[in-house]
């Protein structure tokens, strides 16, 4: 089957999944046209008819990640490795809404801060919708069949959980769609036991295929997946260590990759990232894409996000971008000059129309030529900063990417699994890490070998405040595992993640970058947004909020 086949039969499933199920809020616990979504029993006979069911219950996971101000951002903006400076000419003051995301000062009211809830608690409530549906008969769906499925939806609703214990901690868990009760809160132990139980019970039960009509949902190796994730932030979330957890999981899923081949690390660095995708062995699990079946105008919109508008003319696009985000300089000296990641992953330098002509500034004539510094996150002109340019930009792309987007994928599983020896102080890190770097050094094969040591060492990072407003020194030496913090940042830029990696190594409130001051450690959760107060008396804020 071709690319543009698999494409379409993937997007026909989530369409066909959209006219069977509604969506709902959050905080709506009870739908009461939910019965008649169905206007007759539906009886899925085939694999493809219960892939209709599930995948519209996957929808919230594209839109709470990547929509407008969406979980991306959350994990990004906040973080040491890129930042949206006010642009002359262009715009992205908005509010102040990514300076405040920059210097860790958001408020209960900004839009970032209720996306992560409400979209994300959608995920939640579409998959309760669906169990409850299946409970009912109004999907009429038999033996071994509904058992699957159930145990499906289960784990991905448990995915969605992954998501609020980060962003929140203290969330509510759901799990009955037609309590019309104000759900109770719950602690960020109890969230996390309930997402390790739901996942460990619900494994055995789910599909062993890596595609098919199982790409881009959850079969048992994106469970080890999650699961393996789960027990690498548990310290953090729990207070209780679990490395060797984590380290079974992930071997879980690196001895099926060495028995059948279905995942591995592509040679090509870029492979995880092009517009055709949905073949690359290294994703587990993915959000599929398509420009034409995905219609919200903010789905995946990398290119226009991080390019200036000029390079319009480079890649054709039928939009043009909106020069917003770009890499913080700090960052992007701690990089070796000699890293693939670097050059590949970087828009950088003069930049050049499709015929290859020099493009210029429209404000003054001047060449278009992206330089590593910014000024501040007050002011930058169109061209400061290296852009975004890890997922490919295809030629003529409308406002929305084709590439689907790699959520967990075999270079996390290697890195995941290094950590977690690392932490638990057994050998082998040097050498996962040094698997996962080898590609990035084709031509100096030399630098990719990193010692078990070296992981253990402080950060190359030059942390400290760095605008044209004030300049101090922190460095990163006294990061405690910071070169492994490094690889992390290096490896998975881009990719929607760094603010809980930075989180995890205790640098996310303790260092200072950029424009940005050291916050304080109230600051490593995001308020629960004050439209959900509202509407729940039974919540409690945050501290520190």
């Amino acid at each position: 089957m071709n690319t543009t086949m698999k494409k379409h039969n993937i997007f026909k499933a989530f369409g066909m999944a959209a006219l069977l199920l509604a969506s709902a809020s959050c905080t709506e616990l009870k739908d009461e046209s939910y019965g008649s979504i169905v206007s007759s029993q539906y009886e899925p006979k085939t694999e493809a008819d219960i892939s209709y069911v599930v995948n519209a219950a996957y929808i919230p996971w594209r839109q709470t990640m990547l929509l407008w101000q969406g979980v991306v951002r959350s994990q990004e903006l906040s973080a040491d490795q890129d930042v949206i400076p006010a642009r002359l000419g262009i715009g992205w003051v908005d509010g102040y809404i990514y300076k405040r995301w920059h210097q860790h000062t958001w408020t209960t009211e900004d839009e970032g801060v209720l996306n992560g809830w409400e979209r994300t608690f959608n995920g939640v409530t579409a998959c309760n919708r669906v169990l409850s549906q299946i409970e009912d008969n109004v999907i009429d769906i038999q033996g071994d069949a509904r058992e699957r499925l159930i145990a499906e939806l289960k784990v991905l609703r448990a995915s969605y959980y992954y998501v609020l214990i980060d962003l929140y901690g203290n969330v509510p868990i759901i799990t009955d769609f037609k309590d019309v009760e104000l759900p109770e809160q719950s602690t960020r132990k109890q969230v996390f036991d309930f997402i390790v139980k739901e996942v460990n019970d619900n494994l055995p039960l789910l599909s062993d295929q890596a595609r098919g009509y199982y790409y881009a949902r959850f079969n048992k190796w994106a469970a080890h997946t999650l699961l393996a994730k789960m027990y690498l932030n548990a310290e953090v979330w729990t207070g209780q260590a679990m490395w060797n957890e984590c380290v079974t999981h992930c071997n879980a899923v690196i001895e099926h990759a060495k028995a059948t081949g279905d995942y591995g690390l592509e040679s090509d660095i870029n492979a995880p990232f092009v517009t055709a995708n949905e073949n690359s062995k290294e994703i587990i699990f993915a959000l599929p894409f398509d420009e034409i079946y995905v219609t919200d105008w903010n789905a995946f919109d990398f290119h226009l996000y991080t390019l200036a508008p000029e390079n319009q003319a480079t890649y054709g696009f039928t939009d043009r971008p909106w020069g917003g985000v770009c890499a913080i300089p700090q960052f992007i000296k701690s990089f070796d000059p000699d890293d693939k990641r670097l050059a590949e992953w970087y828009i950088q330098g003069q930049q050049y129309d499709a015929s290859g002509n020099i493009l210029l500034r429209s404000s003054d004539g001047n060449p278009l030529i992206y330089e590593v510094d910014v000024p501040s996150i007050d002011a930058s002109d169109v061209d400061d900063g290296f852009r975004w340019g890890k997922f490919e930009y295809a030629h003529g792309i409308t406002n929305r990417l084709s590439n689907d987007f790699p959520l967990f994928r075999y270079a996390d599983i290697l890195m995941m699994k290094a950590e977690a020896l690392m932490r638990d102080g057994k050998p082998g890190a040097g050498e996962l890490v040094t698997m996962v770097r080898s590609r990035a050094f084709p031509n100096n094969p030399e630098k990719a070998v990193v010692t078990d040591e070296q992981l253990k060492g402080g950060s190359v990072y030059d942390y400290g405040r760095r605008d044209e407003y004030a300049t101090s020194s922190e460095g990163g030496a006294d990061i405690t595992y910071g070169r492994f913090l490094d690889e992390l940042g290096w490896e998975f830029c881009q990719e929607g993640r760094r603010r809980q990696d930075m989180v995890r190594f205790n640098a996310f409130t303790t260092k200072s970058w950029f424009s940005h001051d050291k916050s304080n450690a109230d600051k490593n959760l995001y308020p629960i947004p004050n439209k959900v107060l509202l509407t729940n008396s039974k919540l409690h804020q945050n501290p520190g909020y």
